[in-house]
């Protein structure tokens, strides 16, 4: 095979040293999987506490329901995080419920905008509502059957580790307890893992093993079902996609400057933000719905209504819309929006199971200083 450049985007098809000989079966490495995390997950293979892992690639064992080798067992996860400061109350959901949020390691500021972690010692039925979000990893570890309700879809007995696009509604997701953890990417780190438009993906959720082959993504749960504590998930991490994304791509800088402007509380014009950035409206539109999956005035009015109803949510009873965004008309705006976006009421919607989405924006606003993963700031 034709060597390529280091910094290339391009993935290719490797494997591990000696994967090609006759009656092996450790195929580690193949098309989706930058060169940086191949060889970050070809050291995790090889490290010395990993033998269950290397057993299970040997054995060709799948990434989903029978495995389950978590040494993280869901009663032994404190929650917390690392960021110093943080008030430990932020992180208790109810009993048995706890979170994690989790600060990247600053090289990994462009792409990844933080490690969410949801702990259930219970194994009964959960139902949650989410807000929507930028794309994201989720990757579950000692957890039950996962099912996903999104748009019209439902998506039962979700894989072990999705790649999920940009969503543009609320979604509902059914747990039976245990660890799940979320990676979220940044509209530049969207680009530079998958290399392909934000707009093909919105609004779906699918295998990582599309992305990445399945001895990448086994190496990937492997590393993390080694550990025996959630506060060492998020350096582990950070080792393993750290240098891993692919160089940034042209439009990056503008796909900076636009993220920033979508959160400018007195920006709601599209021609506006094309001016602030220099660019015409129709090169805009193209770089909004490559890098964000949609166009600029649906993030505009997605960030304004997030902002206005995290706020709402705060303020609690008794009903109050004095702290939504100045350029909504009134509460008959604001609620024309709600239905876009939650499918309901904002009354009716907080009245729903939003335990995990309460603590996830009181843990992500103590932590980051952002409610809401569209509303991070870099």
């Amino acid at each position: 095979m034709r060597a390529l450049p280091r910094s290339s985007p391009t993935f290719l098809n490797r494997t591990v040293a000696g994967a090609n000989r006759r009656g092996s079966r450790r195929r580690v490495i193949g098309v989706g999987a930058p060169i940086c995390i191949r060889a970050a997950l070809r050291l995790a293979i090889r490290h010395p506490d990993n033998a269950a892992l290397r057993r299970n690639l040997s054995s060709g064992r799948a990434t989903g329901w029978q495995w389950r080798n978590a040494n993280i067992l869901v009663d032994h996860a404190a929650g917390g995080t690392n960021s110093p400061g943080a008030t430990p109350g932020a992180f208790v959901v109810s009993a048995g419920k706890r979170m994690r949020y989790d600060v990247p390691a600053s090289a990994l500021a462009a792409c990844v905008t933080g490690y969410a972690i949801y702990i259930d010692e219970g194994r009964a039925p959960l139902a949650n509502w989410f807000l929507p979000a930028q794309p994201m990893i989720v990757l579950l570890l000692d957890a039950g059957p996962v099912t996903v309700h999104l748009r019209k879809q439902t998506i039962a007995d979700l894989d072990r580790a999705t790649l999920w696009g940009p969503t543009s509604q609320a979604f509902r997701i059914e747990t039976r307890g245990g660890i799940s953890v979320g990676i979220g990417l940044s509209a530049e780190g969207w680009i530079r893992l998958t290399g392909r438009s934000a707009k093909d993906a919105l609004d779906q959720v699918t295998p990582l093993v599309q992305t990445m082959q399945p001895g990448a993504v086994q190496a990937l749960l492997g590393t993390l079902d080694a550990l025996d504590d959630d506060a060492a998930i998020a350096p582990a991490l950070d080792r393993l996609f750290s240098d891993g994304f692919g160089p940034a791509p042209r439009g990056a800088d503008s796909a900076r400057r636009l993220a920033k402007l979508i959160l400018t509380e007195d920006v709601i014009n599209v021609a506006r933000v094309a001016e602030r950035l220099g660019l015409d409206i129709w090169t805009l539109g193209r770089l909004s719905t490559r890098y964000f999956g949609m166009p600029v005035k649906s993030l505009l009015l997605r960030a304004r209504f997030i902002r206005s109803f995290t706020r709402w949510l705060a303020d609690g009873e008794p009903v109050s819309y004095h702290g939504i965004d100045e350029s909504y008309h009134g509460a008959s705006h604001f609620l024309r929006d709600a239905a876009r976006y939650l499918g309901s009421t904002p009354r009716r919607f907080a009245k729903q199971e939003t335990t995990f989405l309460r603590a996830s924006i009181r843990a992500r606003h103590a932590v980051l200083g952002a409610a809401a993963h569209v509303l991070h700031r870099f």
